[in-house]
């Protein structure tokens, strides 16, 4: 069983967040697939919390798992409602 490598920061521009793995790669994710972070203050942004499984964001309830960023996948929770 093969783990996801652990995130070492996270940084944001206007369109996207850009989150640095510990095996060197740097995952480029649009804001537009996480909504509560597209709309996030700037301070809220920078309040994440880094774990060996993911992203949090406690303000926010928000949680990314490294796993589903190199999966491609967005806010689950989005695609739902979407297609409910």
């Amino acid at each position: 069983m093969s783990t996801s490598p652990e995130p070492l920061s996270v940084r944001f521009d206007e369109y996207s967040f850009w989150v640095e793995l510990e095996d060197g790669r740097t995952l480029g994710v649009p804001l537009a697939w996480f909504p509560r972070l597209l709309h996030a203050t700037p301070q809220q942004r920078d309040a994440v919390e880094l774990s060996r499984v993911g992203l949090h964001w406690e303000e926010l309830d928000e949680d990314i798992s490294i796993e589903g960023l190199l999966a491609g996948r967005g806010d689950r929770s989005l695609y739902k409602r979407r297609t409910a």
